[in-house]
C-alpha cells in the first residue's frame, strides 16, 4: 500500500467511525500531514482522489468536508463505480456495467462476439460412461481440448505435450494458481508498467511485493529489467508479449531474445500472458517459443476472443511443474468446468471458431485505424499503433490529470480507466488513460473530450 492509499483508508476509516459526520471538516493538509507522518503533497493528492470518488467536498478558503447525504445515498454510482480508483472498483465497473459509455472497457463489445452457436454436448452413452457425465472431469481438463491446444501451441512453435497443458477458469485462474505455487508473501516480482491491473491485485493479496519494468513499444525495456533484476532478485516476470494490455505494444525478436539473457542471468522465472493469441499470427515472437517452458510459463484464454462468460483458459508448463499446478487446481477447486470444455471443442471442432476468428482480426484491425485517427483529432497522443488487441494507450494533453478527467467523465456517464490504475506504483509518469478501439468513436465521448480542451 502507498502512502497516498494509506492516507484515503485513514480519512475513509474515520469517516465510517464518525469521528467526522456527514458535514463536518476532517482534518487540514497541514494537519493530517503532522497527524500521520506524511509529506503536505501525499495529503494532498490523497484528498484529490477521496474528491473525486465524492467521498470529500473541497471548498475554496475553508477546507475538506464530508458530504451531507441520507442513508439511502451513502453509496452512489460516482463513488462505487465510475471514478475507478482502484483495481476493485475498475474490475466492478467491467463486470457489473453501470456506465453508458465505456471507453475504459477491458472487454469487446457484445455485438463483436454474437451469439456463439454452442451446440449441446455429446457424452458417451452406456452405464460404463455414467461417471464421465455425471462427475467433477478430469481436473487437467478435457482430454480433446487439452489435444487441440498442444496443437495450436504447435502452430506457434511452442512444443508442449498435452500433459503439459492444463486448462483453467480462465487467465486469471491460471495466473493465481502459477503465484500461489511458486511465491510466498516478501518474494519480489518484476510486472509490466503499465501492465495488467488485475494481476497486481492477485499479488498484492499475497503479500508480494511488486517492481514495474518500463513498458516501451516494442516491449519491455530491458535496460530497466536488468537493473531492476539485479537490485531486487525477483522470482518471477509478468510480462505480456503481444497485444499487451493496455499499451497495444508488441515484443520484438531481438528484445524477446534479451529478456532471456536476463532471465538466465539472474536466475528468474517469466510468466507469459497470451490473451489475444487467437487473433495474432501464430509466428509472433513469444518467449515462450525462444524458450520452449524451460524458465517461461505460458498462459491462453479463450475470453477475450470468444466469451469471457465461458471461463475457459489454460497454462502450458514443464511436466513437473504442470503437474504441481494440476494438484494445487484439485485442492482449491477440484476441476474446472468440464461442460464448458466440452462445448468449447464442439464449437471449435465444427469450424465455427475459426470463422469466428476471422471476422473478429478485420473487425479489430478497421475499428484501431478508425480509433487512432479519432484520438488523433481529439488532441490524443497515442504511446504506439497496436495490431490484435482492444486498446490504445493515450496520453492526455500537457497540465491535464487523470483524476480531474475521471470525475468530470463519470458526471457525464462516460467510464474511464486512468493510467495510475495500470502502474504497481499507483501513479503515472505522464497522465494517460486506456481506451478501447470499439468506443472510442461514441459521439458522445468525442464531444466530452473537445469541450474540455476548447
Amino acid at each position: 500500500m502507498t502512502r497516498i492509499e494509506a492516507v484515503m483508508q485513514r480519512i475513509r476509516a474515520g469517516i465510517m467511525a464518525g469521528t467526522w459526520p456527514p458535514g463536518d471538516k476532517v482534518w487540514s493538509i497541514r494537519a493530517a500531514a503532522r497527524e500521520l507522518q506524511v509529506s503536505k503533497n501525499t495529503v494532498a493528492e490523497a484528498y484529490d482522489r477521496l474528491v473525486a470518488m465524492g467521498q470529500l467536498e473541497a471548498r475554496t478558503g475553508s477546507g475538506y468536508y464530508v458530504p451531507r447525504r441520507s442513508r439511502h445515498e451513502q453509496l452512489p454510482k460516482a463513488i462505487s463505480v465510475a471514478q475507478a480508483v482502484d483495481a476493485a472498483t475498475l474490475l466492478r465497473e467491467q463486470l457489473i456495467r453501470h456506465y453508458d459509455v465505456r471507453v475504459g472497457e477491458g472487454r469487446p463489445p457484445h455485438g463483436w462476439v454474437g451469439n456463439p452457436d454452442f451446440r449441446p454436448v455429446r457424452f458417451p452413452s452406456g452405464p460404463a460412461q455414467a461417471d464421465e457425465v455425471h462427475g467433477y472431469g478430469n481436473p487437467w481438463g478435457f482430454h480433446k481440448l487439452r489435444d487441440h491446444l498442444a496443437q495450436t501451441l504447435a502452430d506457434r512453435q511452442i512444443s508442449a505435450a498435452s500433459e503439459q497443458i492444463l486448462t483453467t477458469l480462465g487467465a486469471n485462474h491460471a495466473l493465481d494458481l502459477i503465484a500461489r505455487q511458486l511465491l510466498e508473501p516478501g518474494d519480489t516480482v518484476l510486472v509490466d508498467s503499465p501492465g495488467y491491473y488485475p494481476l497486481f491485485a492477485k499479488l498484492h493479496l499475497g503479500g508480494i511485493q511488486i517492481v514495474g519494468v518500463r513498458r516501451l513499444a516494442n516491449g519491455p525495456d530491458v535496460d530497466d529489467l536488468n537493473a531492476k533484476a539485479a537490485r531486487h532478485r525477483p522470482k518471477i516476470f509478468f510480462t505480456q508479449s503481444q497485444a499487451h494490455n493496455p499499451t497495444g505494444s508488441s515484443l520484438s525478436l531481438p528484445v524477446g531474445h534479451r529478456i532471456l539473457l536476463a532471465a538466465a542471468r539472474h536466475d528468474f522465472l517469466i510468466v507469459e500472458d497470451d490473451p489475444f493469441a487467437d487473433i495474432l499470427a501464430p509466428d509472433a515472437p513469444r518467449l515462450a517459443s525462444l524458450d520452449q517452458l524451460e524458465r517461461v510459463v505460458y498462459v491462453g484464454t479463450f475470453s477475450k476472443t470468444l466469451s469471457a462468460g465461458l471461463r475457459v483458459g489454460y497454462l502450458a508448463a514443464s511436466p513437473a511443474l504442470a503437474e504441481a499446478l494440476c494438484d494445487l487446481k484439485m485442492l482449491t477447486i477440484a476441476c474446472s468446468g468440464d461442460l464448458a470444455e466440452r462445448m468449447l471443442h464442439e464449437f471449435i471442432a465444427s469450424g465455427q471458431y475459426l470463422k469466428h476468428l476471422r471476422r473478429l482480426r478485420t473487425r479489430v484491425a478497421q475499428t484501431t485505424h478508425q480509433a487512432m485517427e479519432i484520438a488523433s483529432r481529439l488532441g490524443l497522443e497515442i504511446f504506439c499503433e497496436p495490431e490484435g488487441c482492444f486498446y490504445l494507450w493515450a496520453f492526455l494533453p500537457p497540465g491535464d490529470t487523470e483524476e480531474r478527467l475521471v470525475h468530470e467523465a463519470a458526471q457525464r456517464d462516460i467510464f474511464i480507466a486512468p493510467g495510475y490504475l495500470f502502474t504497481p506504483e499507483r501513479r503515472s509518469t505522464r497522465a494517460a488513460m486506456r481506451l478501447n478501439i470499439a468506443y472510442v468513436a461514441h459521439p458522445k465521448f468525442s464531444q466530452f473530450m473537445r469541450q474540455r480542451h476548447a
